[in-house]
């Protein structure tokens, strides 16, 4: 996001905190897609995340008032996605439950290409699941720190502001998790 959407967004949160509810439907739309996207990342479950998703806009809505805007604004709401996906999982470990995802372990609300052949897409799927597989199952620091600089495209020191560490601390997880991948996807001889 450049300075001038940074800008639009404190401006919002501004105009949200002096009561002006609508200003959280602007957030909303222009956030929710990014959000719920890096939340089904964390978590792997699409209901899951559009919960956590709408819970991160309810906390962000309940912390109007004590908004500061001493990062991006990305970094905010990040920080309170990151920690709504920890304590999901948190409280997941305590209460296990059975994935929706096909036999061959595809999250079922995964789009195909219909551009694809079909052996072009079945071997396409079975790729992307080894690779969310391997995402999965990274310790969630790691997960995290990866997610936030490969997909979001966060700088070392806005994660490091999401995730509460040192912007050191988040380039050593981002290459612990690149080479935990590497090693995954050598046990599948890619």
């Amino acid at each position: 996001m450049d300075a001038t959407t940074t800008d639009a967004d404190v401006l919002l949160m501004q105009r949200l905190a002096e009561g002006e509810d609508l200003a959280l439907n602007a957030l909303m739309s222009r956030w929710r897609e990014r959000v719920a996207a890096f939340l089904l990342r964390m978590v792997g479950n699409h209901a899951t995340a559009m919960d956590l998703a709408q819970e991160t806009f309810v906390r962000l809505y309940t912390s109007r008032h004590s908004y500061k805007p001493t990062a991006a604004f990305s970094t905010y709401l990040f920080h309170i996605a990151a920690n709504l996906a920890r304590s999901h999982a948190r409280w997941k470990s305590r209460h296990p439950t059975v994935p929706l995802t096909d036999e061959a372990g595809v999250m079922l609300h995964e789009p195909e290409d219909p551009q694809l052949a079909p052996d072009a897409a079945a071997e396409l799927r079975e790729k992307n699941a080894l690779v969310k597989q391997a995402i999965a199952g990274l310790p969630a620091d790691l997960r995290e720190a990866l997610l936030l600089f490969t997909v979001e495209d966060m700088s070392h020191a806005d994660i490091a502001i999401t995730l509460g560490c040192s912007a050191k601390a988040v380039e050593v997880r981002i290459y612990r998790a690149r080479q935990a991948l590497r090693e995954a996807f050598r046990r599948q001889s890619w």
